[in-house]
């Protein structure tokens, strides 16, 4: 390490170090702002680098692109991202709205925030302050959003994982409504207003999500493969050999039905197979009893979506 004098005046602190048989130097700063101490502290972290095979120079380089990135990387506006996103792919102006108020209700206490210097203590922070209102419903809705927005960050590599997620149980559980079983498509809304609460299993709120959608029974559902989906034409077709009169059946798709499997399909991987499958093994889909336990859990009898 040496202090390098420029004809102008100025000093800087210098590492002069080999790698891969070349020569070259480290800048520390500037004296008097970096102090001895200091500058022999940094040249001690770049040995150490040195040490472990790699190069101070590139590593501090990466490190001002990391604290650039992350700088850039705030809530607010990756959350404003991924509602632009959600929206290309078909929410209804609806969706949208409501996902607009619940940034504007969140956001505004964590927006200017970058993604990654935001832990769990300050979201559960201010779910806190919803519930202390009474709005125990809005803090669980404020919470499925960030999760939401923070799993986009993710799938972006822009945050290595969702700081939520172990938030679910901390929050106080509105008291369940209960309502009957879902026969008619007229009250398909009732439904997914239900569904949209649901905080078990991803996997399992996907199909709940889409099963009104659709309108076929719990077995065809489950056991949908991805060979069997058409996003160019919209269609899902169901071999003759799934269906009750052994008959292929052509379901339409809605703008609805494909961004939900196209986000389902973006989170788990674009892998073969069955598209709900079972957390334990992927050689078998989710069970019916899954589905029928989350729809008691959510205040349903069972999915009767279908026709029997």
């Amino acid at each position: 390490m040496f202090l390098l004098v420029q004809p102008s005046g100025g000093k800087l602190w210098r590492f002069k170090y080999r790698i891969d048989g070349k020569e070259k130097k480290l800048g520390l700063g500037t004296y008097p702002e970096v102090s001895l101490a200091a500058a022999r502290a940094a040249r001690d972290d770049a040995r150490k680098q040195l040490a472990a095979g790699a190069d101070p120079s590139f590593e501090k380089k990466r490190a001002k692109v990391r604290a650039q990135a992350s700088a850039a990387n705030k809530f607010g506006d990756i959350a404003r991202e991924y509602v632009e996103k959600r929206t290309k792919e078909g929410w209804a102006e609806a969706t949208v709205a409501k996902a607009e108020w619940l940034f504007e209700h969140f956001g505004g206490n964590l927006s200017r925030y970058p993604v990654t210097e935001i832990e769990p203590a300050d979201v559960l922070a201010v779910l806190r302050g919803v519930e202390a209102k009474g709005n125990l419903e809005t803090a669980r809705r404020l919470l499925q959003f960030a999760s939401r927005v923070f799993r986009h960050a993710v799938a972006t590599a822009r945050l290595g994982s969702d700081p939520t997620r172990d938030l679910k149980g901390a929050l106080t559980a509105p008291q369940p409504k209960h309502h009957a079983a879902i026969v008619q498509p007229a009250r398909v809304g009732e439904l997914l207003r239900a569904i949209e609460g649901y905080e078990g299993n991803y996997i399992t709120k996907y199909a709940l999500e889409l099963a009104p959608h659709v309108f076929v029974r719990p077995g065809e559902l489950r056991q949908a493969t991805w060979s069997e989906f058409d996003f160019g034409e919209a269609v899902w077709t169901i071999p003759a050999g799934r269906m009750k009169m052994r008959k292929s059946h052509t379901v339409p798709l809605s703008r609805q039905s494909v961004a939900l499997l196209k986000g389902l399909r973006e989170i788990r991987g674009d892998r073969p197979g069955y598209v709900f499958r079972s957390m334990r093994t992927s050689s078998r889909p989710i069970s019916e009893n899954t589905l029928n336990a989350a729809l008691r859990r959510l205040g349903f009898a069972r999915l009767e979506t279908g026709a029997d």
